[in-house]
């Protein structure tokens, strides 16, 4: 391939398949890197032009709907099935990987790891419906936990809903577990914002040790847990080393304590060149979803309960990982590791 300046360059003739899914890719990174901000700042300039009733109109508009995405969110399905969203998928591609059949009767917390840098499985799974969640899982609804700050920034809240985010807080899950009927699986990313900052290939650092607000909330309302793995995710993009106690960690724990957003030294590949860019780079990735681990409600439990089933859970989650590593280019010699 032609290299400027140490640049590899994508050759020109490449199938359009291909553009349209790095394409699809790039502008969903785009999306959840820039568009809220870029949202807020548009509303704040026509706040100052003769169309200023357009951000005030939201603002009411806002204020009545905040709560929405504690309450199930409003997910549009015809967004869901956009065709850009099997671009997106095809471009890894993502594969979704079933071991078990799940009952649509019952509801389920859905353990996604790991983090990564973005997530970009999770979103794939949980709020698009590129690889397939509906016919691979019928009857079971998917929703996708997020930070609390996404549904702060006008309009970009409202489209992040209507793939099937909801918010990541104790008072959204217990209404999806509890008043909004069966057959719904909450895609939560457990090692948090943190995790992020552990996203490097090769490496498996979870952030569970102490991560027990899941494991409580699934106890009071009886859903089940069901662990995921997603091979591949940690290899989308290249991190800067960032070694605890180093001065980079440091500025970035500070960022993510104060924001809740953490924000890790990342590149990609970019549109035209295979060097550097915001674009993931074009590598499968295998999620495979686990056994569910059944649950006895309990509307006070014992701290000991608690940890008891968070040992199970990082049990069969360990299980699930050894089981299928080697399948999807995990070396024998590579294991989980469960930090603080």
């Amino acid at each position: 391939m032609p290299r400027i300046l140490g640049i590899e360059l994508a050759p020109l003739h490449i199938p359009m398949e291909r553009r349209l899914q790095t394409l699809a890719v790039q502008q969903w990174t785009l999306s959840f890197l820039f568009l809220g901000f870029g949202c807020l700042i548009l509303m704040i300039y026509l706040l100052f032009t003769s169309l200023y009733w357009i951000p005030l109109c939201y603002l009411v508009y806002y204020l009545y709907d905040r709560k929405t995405s504690v309450r199930g969110g409003r997910r549009w399905q015809w967004i869901r099935e956009w065709p850009v969203w099997k671009y997106f998928q095809q471009y890894f591609p993502i594969n979704l990987i079933k071991t078990v059949e799940l009952d649509p009767k019952k509801n389920y917390i859905m353990g996604f790891h790991p983090h990564g840098i973005l997530s970009v499985s999770a979103f794939c799974h949980f709020a698009t419906e590129g690889s397939g969640w509906s016919r691979i899982f019928p009857g079971i609804t998917p929703y996708l936990l997020v930070l609390p700050g996404h549904f702060q920034f006008p309009v970009y809240r409202d489209y992040f809903m209507a793939g099937g985010a909801v918010e990541a807080s104790s008072e959204s899950m217990k209404f999806l577990l509890t008043k909004h009927g069966t057959g719904n699986a909450l895609g939560l990313v457990v090692g948090g914002a943190l995790e992020a900052l552990e996203a490097f290939p090769g490496k498996f650092n979870l952030k569970l040790a102490k991560k027990k607000g899941f494991i409580k909330v699934a106890l009071t309302t009886g859903a089940c847990l069901v662990p995921m793995f997603s091979f591949g995710e940690h290899e989308l993009f290249v991190q800067a080393e960032n070694p605890e106690g180093s001065r980079l960690r440091n500025i970035q724990n500070w960022l993510t304590k104060y924001t809740g957003f953490s924000p890790p030294v990342f590149h990609g590949r970019g549109m035209f060149n295979y060097t550097f860019g915001l674009v993931p780079y074009r590598i499968p990735v295998y999620t495979v979803v686990g056994a569910p681990i059944e649950v006895q409600k309990d509307d006070n439990p014992s701290q000991e309960k608690i940890d008891e089933l968070h040992k199970t859970y990082l049990k069969e989650l360990e299980k699930l990982f050894e089981t299928h590593k080697t399948k999807y280019g995990v070396a024998e010699d590579k294991h989980i590791h469960f930090i603080e």
